[in-house]
């Protein structure tokens, strides 16, 4: 293969990344489209780069202790990335790369002022923008000067914050290649960025212009702060004027100059609304282009644009896809499940065909489009006060999109908005036995499954599985079922309520429903403090299980005193609840039968915090507790006006609520067990796809949805190409924040408490288990990394039932995600533990090892001094 060191930028399109680089690409791309001008100039090519590297054969050792290194570990890569950018730059350029650059340079004007700038293979891409990781030289003038800015791009491959990025990312630094852009300088009035979508909202309809005077250099380094535009329909619907002090100005002989602006200038806007408006839609036709978003770079020169350069916004989130033009507004899914990570398309895909409305997907995450409820006024009430109750910020949200004009069409109220949110809430009897009753059903069910699926195999276990999906449904939408959970959740709102009222009493239900029965998630947590009962007389084991990295620990445990009892005990808690695990809704996700390393950090905690008997003792301290609320909350009735009745009412309420909130975590529970037995099942076709040679490793199978597994099932066919763009994006989905509300337009919608009675720089969030209490703050992102004393308070982004064995060693509980009924609010008040979800930011602005103070009677936390 002929190498080439040199290509115009008329020669280069976006299809041309592994050549030119990310920028290049999308400058030769932007020359290419009608009406927008692009400075001319060329790119010097990857195939450059790669023979400048081998030239230095020192750099294959070096590049061998960068991959071995931490991201975290800065000190080292900064070493270790300034003796390879030294090595780069000291390189000599061959005669004949120096001389197509010199050639080029001839075409293109010699003594031309030019700006040289960095493309990497990297940068500039849907999932990874890499923007200001390499460097930019402008206003280079003569051949010399170029050359030696051309081997410094080559060498900012190596800055500290790219191989940072690149570490971070997961991007193998010997795949990343650099070409560097040589393009003739212009020299603007006004220059700056132009989003093609709000890159703050998200909303796609909005176009944001960052607008300074001279070379955008000023902008982008933070010198001044620019003129903001904000254009809606072909309109400048806001603007921000800033006073710009400085400007970037190019020097005659090469390089740039900082000068201050004229005072009379200063505050004068660097565009007329006019330019705004027409440089909108010179952005929108290459957004067009493009097919997506776009953070474009732009001069102003003789009152004409010049395109400098054009780059996705990697940071928008997605928009679920609608199939018409209307408007759609989405509620996350993961936020009400505590699980707000991407998930695999076969996760979401399963999660869709076994849920109970029509879900979206985008981002990895999962949504509900509540358009059509919100849009009659009687459904719309009922979906507010539900989804309320669950998170306050997604009714304020909602509420918030409502307020705009005509977003959601109103309908009347015969139109087909559906049952209010909730659903079947007719009366039953406060009766243990239907309790009792549920729960059976749902074993013989999951038993049932277990024996028709042992047989299937192949196409006919997707035709199997579909079938069992429809059985999933029917259990989780039995009638009987939904009216259990909905008296559990309306009793415990009656008593808050009227207890309030009536006592003057805030969330008086969270003492009242303390150990109360057939709660099987916080049975999990107390069923780890028995394991470790079990473990810890035997010190030889608890020394083991400190050392243990290896999944199949379990086998070794019996060739050590008192080994044989600890493994029969752990494996009766996976046999229970192996099929557990953080993020379970995510079928892809490793269940603790799977990887039960994850249980050890706990099961140290458990023995090493608590007294032997501690389960049976805690949970008989709920129950007495709450028997002793009942007697003093009833006490305290009959000692007012009417107090007879209002003491028996809420008898009635009590008993009601101790005999179905526990059930309230137990259709979840029955989830998860079929998701195991499906995931088994799956795994095999798995298997027998990698023995086939149609799958390099079973798990690649994660990355098809479910339709494309069967189809590959059947036809022996897998598109590998597919699984590869799924694992990029599915990396890429990481880096997002998934809103709670999202529009058709893009826009993510955060909404906000609205409340004026919390102490100045507390941080606000929803109060779910009452008590106050005072700690320090453990921040833990991964339940495996778990290292908590007694009396530590928990921060995490979300807790679902897998965390609940955490509960049993913490004094209280802080989330970014929850609400008043999901899981780790319930076990929160199961266990006592004063509670506050909802926190935004709460893994942020808490560091680890503070001390905090956790009101979770009134909803806020403080970070104490």
């Amino acid at each position: 293969m002929i190498e080439q060191y040199v290509l115009d930028l008329e020669e280069v399109d976006e299809t041309q990344v592994a050549v030119v680089g990310g920028k290049g690409a999308h400058l030769g791309g932007l020359s290419r489209i009608e009406g927008v001008r692009v400075p001319a100039g060329f790119c010097v090519t990857t195939d450059a780069f790669r023979r400048i590297m081998a030239e230095a054969p020192s750099l294959d050792d070096q590049f061998d202790q960068l991959s071995r290194l931490s991201a975290d570990d800065r000190e080292a890569i900064r070493t270790l990335s300034a003796q390879i950018r030294q090595t780069i730059e000291v390189i000599a350029i061959p005669g004949d790369l120096a001389a197509a650059i010199t050639r080029a340079l001839d075409r293109h004007g010699e003594q031309a002022a030019y700006a040289v700038r960095s493309s990497a293979t990297a940068e500039d891409l849907p999932t990874a923008s890499f923007a200001g990781q390499q460097d930019t030289y402008l206003n280079v003038v003569g051949p010399t000067a170029i050359l030696q800015q051309v081997s410094r791009c080559w060498a900012s491959q190596f800055t500290e914050r790219a191989v940072t990025y690149r570490q971070r990312n997961g991007i193998d630094h010997r795949t990343v290649h650099m070409a560097v852009v040589v393009q003739q300088m212009v020299f603007p009035h006004a220059s700056g960025i132009l989003f093609t979508a709000d890159p703050v909202t998200g909303n796609r309809k909005v176009s944001t212009v960052d607008a300074g005077f001279g070379l955008g250099e000023a902008l982008v380094s933070g010198l001044v702060n620019p003129d903001v535009f904000k254009v809606r329909d072909g309109e400048v619907v806001a603007k921000a004027i800033a006073a710009k002090q400085r400007a970037v100005q190019p020097l005659s002989g090469g390089g740039t100059q900082e000068v201050a602006i004229d005072s009379q200038r200063q505050e004068q806007p660097a565009l007329t609304d006019a330019q705004v408006v027409r440089l909108v839609q010179l952005g929108r036709r290459i957004e067009a282009h493009f097919g997506r978003p776009q953070d474009i770079e732009w001069c102003l020169v003789d009152d004409g644009f010049r395109v400098v350069q054009s780059r996705p916004i990697t940071t928008l989130f997605p928009i679920p896809e609608s199939g018409d033009q209307d408007n759609h507004v989405y509620v996350s899914v993961g936020h009400g499940q505590m699980m707000t990570d991407p998930m695999k398309p076969l996760g979401f895909s399963m999660w869709q065909l076994t849920a109970m409305v029509p879900m979206h997907e985008a981002g990895g995450r999962l949504f509900v489009d509540v358009t059509r409820r919100l849009a009659s006024p009687a459904s719309r009430a009922g979906l507010l006060e539900a989804l309320g109750k669950g998170d306050p910020l997604i009714r304020d949200a909602l509420e918030t999109v409502l307020d705009r004009d005509e977003f959601v069409p109103s309908l009347p109220d015969a139109g087909p908005g559906g049952p209010p949110a909730g659903g079947a809430s007719a009366p039953i009897e406060t009766d243990p036995a239907i309790v009792t009753e549920l729960i059976e059903r749902s074993q013989v069910s999951i038993a049932a499954l277990e024996r028709g699926i042992r047989t299937k195999s192949g196409p006919a276990l997707f035709d199997f599985l579909l079938e069992a999906f429809e059985e999933h449904k029917r259990v989780l939408g039995d009638r009987l079922s939904m009216q259990a959970i909905m008296a559990g959740m309306e009793a415990t709102w009656w008593l808050n309520d009227q207890l309030q009222e009536w006592l003057g009493e805030k969330n008086a239900a969270d003492t009242l429903t303390l150990s109360a029965p057939d709660n099987v998630t916080s049975e999990m947590g107390l069923a780890l403090l028995d394991v470790a009962d079990v473990i810890r007389p035997h010190p030889e084991v608890v020394t083991f299980l400190q050392g243990v990295e290896d999944e199949g620990f379990l086998d070794e445990l019996p060739k050590l005193a008192g080994g044989t009892e600890a493994r029969d005990a752990i494996e009766a808690y996976l046999d229970q609840y192996g099929m557990r695990c953080v993020g379970e809704i995510d079928i892809t996700r490793p269940r603790w039968r799977e990887r039960p390393t994850t249980l050890v950090p706990v099961i140290l905690d458990n023995v090493r915090n608590f007294e032997p008997g501690a389960a049976e003792r805690r949970f008989e301290q709920g129950r007495q507790k709450a028997q002793k609320k009942e007697q003093d909350v009833l006490s305290r009735l009959r000692a007012l006006p009417d107090g007879d009745r209002k003491a028996d009412e809420t008898k009635r309420m009590i008993d009601r609520v101790r005999t179905f909130i526990g059930y309230r975590e137990y259709p979840k529970y029955g989830i998860i067990s079929r998701y195991f037995v499906y995931k088994q099942a799956l795994l095999e076709e798995a298997e027998r796809l990698v023995q086939a040679n149609m799958l390099r490793e079973r798990e690649d199978a994660f990355y098809l949805t479910f339709q494309e597994f069967h189809d590959a099932v059947r036809s022996n066919q897998v598109d590998e190409q597919l699984i590869q763009q799924r694992k990029e994006a599915f990396r890429s989905y990481h880096a997002l924040t998934p809103p709670r509300v999202l529009t058709s337009d893009g826009e993510a919608v955060t909404g906000a408490y609205r409340r004026d009675d919390v102490p100045a720089g507390a941080l606000v969030g929803l109060a779910v288990s009452a008590g106050t209490v005072e700690g320090r703050a453990r921040v833990i992102l991964d339940m495996a990394e778990a290292d908590l004393e007694a009396g530590d308070i928990l921060v995490t982004p979300f807790t679902d039932p897998s965390w609940s064995p955490l509960f049993v060693g913490i004094a209280g509980l802080v989330t970014e995600v929850g609400g008043l009924m999901t899981h780790g609010a319930v076990i929160a008040r199961e266990y006592g533990l004063p509670a506050v979800v909802g926190v935004e930011q709460a893994t942020e602005l808490i560091r680890d090892g503070q001390r905090i103070r956790v009101h979770g009677t009134d909803g806020y936390v403080e970070i104490l001094p």
